[in-house]
């Protein structure tokens, strides 16, 4: 049930024919007083569709005095706010008080009964455990931050999640963190929702950019990405919007602008946070009234598309600090998803890790490795900056500078990667993040150690957990047990 509170009869009967048109039921109200009487009452509201102003005042102060009244009664029902009297300011001032989004009269019916439909449908209760008949999807995208699937095998759904798409590209993990934005993303894709995703570099977020619009009812439509920081103010709106020839100087044929390429389907606009505030405002009436002009052309175009944005900064501080818009961070912020660094979830390492080792020696005619399980704690204890981006970066390059790969393990499974493989290879490429190294041994990012001190500082450890039992510190380390003797010779333990 929808409720309508407006002043203006007129408006009233309008919005009412057109959602009972549209299967809605539709209860209305032609002030507050009338209004918080059915708030009180009736527990089957679905949404509020509000006027902001109910005297002669066009202020909007009526109107967000009565969104803080609904919300006192109904925390959780959305309200979209309608208004003749626009403004950026007012607008800001209903999202921070609550309201699920602002619509100036005259308004678009297209655009307004998607946003109705959009708010009704995040509203909706959902359960988080999932059927367990439910398909996995497939996902295609570019593998820049997770990485794509070498193997059609069956899959444990809490570790490996597939959304729609011709390759078979997966996102691995099993966190929590994870799997909960994973939830969201099941969540919000169906509607045109816009979403903000926010994490450190190499967190996946274009991958969960991709799986937003693979989930949608737009996947059958283009996915365009476009990287905003490598956009100058002065392209921004022939890149964004397109241009006529002629329009300027050096605009010598016709140019399709992004939201025209992405027409129909989702614009993912990355690095949000690079924008400078001059193409923010730009930007902004496209979210707003869905509506943009190509250069050289005065004629308005409508943009159908759903927008999803990712940033690595934080725009709340950008906000306070002014250089990023208030307005354009709530209208892009409706839904947030934030991917956690990697060392806030450990425990998708090691899926990741033999993924990646298994991609890794597919790719390089390598025979199949794995690691061990103190290298797998090893892993768990590095910093990891630049997130998984730069484990798959860690785990191809230990493959590749381990030695004696014929060595196997006595199960027959290839040759195994010890945590000193890794430290190795880590050593190899060092990055300035801080004094937050791990220590095994004394061996650690920043360390002023040789390679010769990190191996027998490995070597000191596994016989220590192992209380010097050769063959299982042998097996640990991926050596002979005759190297092992000599290598203890050798650093006199």
């Amino acid at each position: 049930m929808i409720l309508i509170v407006d002043d203006d009869r007129a408006i009233r009967v309008a919005l009412t024919l057109m959602l009972e048109r549209n299967d809605y039921t539709v209860i209305s109200a032609d002030g507050p007083d009338a209004a918080m009487e059915v708030v009180r009452h009736q527990a089957e509201l679905e949404l509020v569709l509000m006027d902001m102003n109910y005297t002669l005042s066009t202020d909007g102060e009526e109107g967000l005095t009565l969104l803080r009244q609904v919300k006192v009664f109904q925390p959780n029902l959305p309200v979209i706010l309608m208004t003749a009297w626009g403004s950026i300011d007012l607008a800001v001032q209903g999202m921070r008080n609550g309201a699920f989004d602002f619509i100036t009269k005259p308004w678009d019916n297209g655009v307004l009964l998607e946003r109705i439909e959009t708010a009704i449908l995040l509203n909706r209760p959902h359960t988080t455990e999932e059927p367990a008949d439910r398909p996995l999807h497939n996902l295609s995208t570019d593998v820049d931050d997770i990485g794509e699937a070498t193997s059609t095998t069956s899959i444990d759904r809490h570790r490996r999640r597939r959304f729609g798409g011709a390759e078979d590209t997966l996102i691995i993990g099993q966190s929590q963190s994870l799997l909960s934005a994973l939830a969201t993303v099941e969540r919000v894709a169906p509607t045109n929702a816009p979403v903000l995703i926010t994490g450190e570099s190499g967190t996946g977020k274009e991958l969960i950019a991709q799986a937003i619009h693979e989930q949608s009812r737009r996947a059958g439509k283009p996915f365009v990405k476009v990287n905003l920081g490598g956009i100058s103010t002065a392209l921004f709106e022939s890149e964004m919007f397109g241009h006529k020839k002629g329009s300027f100087t050096d605009a010598k044929s016709d140019r399709t602008g992004r939201f025209e390429l992405a027409e129909g389907g989702t614009i993912f606009l990355d690095e949000i946070g690079e924008l400078e505030l001059a193409s923010q405002v730009k930007l902004l009436r496209v979210l707003q009234d869905q509506t943009y002009e190509v250069l050289g052309d005065s004629t308005s175009r409508h943009a159908n598309v759903r927008v999803v944005c990712a940033t690595n900064a934080d725009l709340r501080q950008m906000v306070k600090e002014k250089t990023f818009r208030e307005d354009l961070f709530y209208r892009i912020n409706l839904i947030n998803i934030h991917l956690s660094p990697l060392r806030e979830r450990t425990d998708d390492i090691p899926l990741l890790v033999h993924h990646f080792i298994r991609q890794t020696c597919m790719s390089n005619s390598l025979p199949i490795a794995t690691a061990s399980a103190e290298a797998i704690r090893y892993l768990q204890t590095l910093p990891f900056y630049g997130n998984i981006r730069e484990l798959k970066n860690l785990v191809e390059r230990t493959l590749l500078m381990s030695a004696d790969p014929s060595l196997t393990s006595p199960k027959g499974e290839g040759w195994i990667l010890s945590a000193m493989n890794f430290q190795e290879a880590y050593q190899q490429n060092p990055v300035d993040g801080g004094d937050h190294s791990p220590h095994l041994g004394g061996a650690g990012r920043g360390s002023a150690l040789t390679l010769e001190e990190i191996e027998r500082a490995s070597i000191a450890a596994s016989l220590e957990k192992h209380q010097g039992n050769l063959s299982l510190v042998a097996k640990e380390l991926g050596i002979s047990r005759g190297a092992l003797y000599r290598k203890i010779e050798k650093h006199g333990l």
